[in-house]
């Protein structure tokens, strides 16, 4: 038997007790994945983002999935003859557009996520915004430099959160599910509204009062001026990377929620590269981990 077969079971060993303080420290907690990008596509990266999910439950965590589905949305609005409009990473949202996200965002995305961690092992449940009045929400007014001077841009049915009520989410997690939730929302009228799912994960990590706030995305995490990755970022340096416009387009929403989940009393939040296989679990029970952390 070759020496390097010999060190294999000892090397899987050394990885187990590097994660053993992880586990310990996590144990119970609520770490809130966001869940989106090209690890939503692949059938490969599905099937591993699922098993990362069910283990972090098999050792004591209590993960909470919020998931995004903008590739899946766009392809449907290609077959209706729509184009996507994004302004700063927003999804410009009008009644047709807002009809078919619900159809594939709640329809179709959230049921196959939970399908894949049933699968896996795990009990989970599918919810929206709607679904107990999990999400109470109110048009959107956003607002963008033009010059000099700031204008306000309607977004039409894009909502934001007013209101995160936790109770729903808490009694799935005490009974052992693995909550998954499309970020969906209603107003006193009743009128449903289109969130961005960074922005909604980042208020439900800060009403759940988690542990931690994970965001999958499809690049390594923040780059500096340089194009270099940063590897752990305090919130005065984001937000002067961000008046420098080096942090833009589809991350500014993505920085948006580390900072609220941060402002709500998340210990950490992390955005890193779902397209490496088992990133979840680098992240959590490494030393080193990937991609970048976002701290107070």
């Amino acid at each position: 038997m070759s020496e390097s077969r010999h060190e294999s079971p000892v090397a899987k060993a050394e990885i187990l007790i590097e994660a053993l303080p992880y586990i310990r420290q996590f144990f119970g907690k609520t770490i809130v994945v966001k869940y989106g990008g090209a690890a939503m596509a692949e059938d490969k990266l599905k099937a591993e983002v699922a098993q990362d999910i069910v283990l972090m439950r098999y050792v004591g965590m209590r993960p909470v999935i919020v998931h995004g589905g903008g590739p899946q949305i766009g392809e449907a609005m290609a077959k209706a003859g729509l184009t996507p409009t994004f302004i700063d990473g927003l999804r410009v949202t009008d009644p047709e557009t807002m009809r078919i996200v619900e159809t594939v965002m709640v329809g179709s995305i959230n049921q196959e996520i939970v399908g894949l961690i049933s699968r896996s092992g795990s009990p989970a449940v599918g919810l929206s915004g709607k679904d107990g009045n999990f999400i109470k929400a109110r048009k959107v007014r956003h607002s963008r430099k033009k010059g000099a001077e700031t204008e306000l841009v309607d977004l039409g049915l894009v909502g934001e959160i007013v209101a995160v009520n936790p109770t729903v989410v808490r009694s799935l997690e005490e009974a052992g599910f693995i909550p998954v939730i499309a970020p969906t929302g209603a107003d006193e009228e009743g009128t449903t509204y289109n969130i961005n799912a960074d922005l909604a994960a980042g208020e439900i990590a800060a009403a759940l009062g988690a542990e931690k706030l994970i965001v999958l995305t499809d690049v390594d995490g923040i780059l500096d001026r340089d194009g270099r990755l940063c590897s752990t970022l305090r919130r005065d340096e984001v937000e002067k990377l961000q008046e420098e416009q080096v942090i833009s387009q589809g991350m500014i929403p993505k920085v948006k929620a580390c900072l609220r989940a941060l402002e709500g009393g998340v210990k950490k939040t992390h955005i890193i590269n779902g397209t490496i296989p088992h990133a979840l679990l680098l992240e959590l029970f490494t030393a080193e981990g990937v991609g970048t952390e976002v701290i107070a």
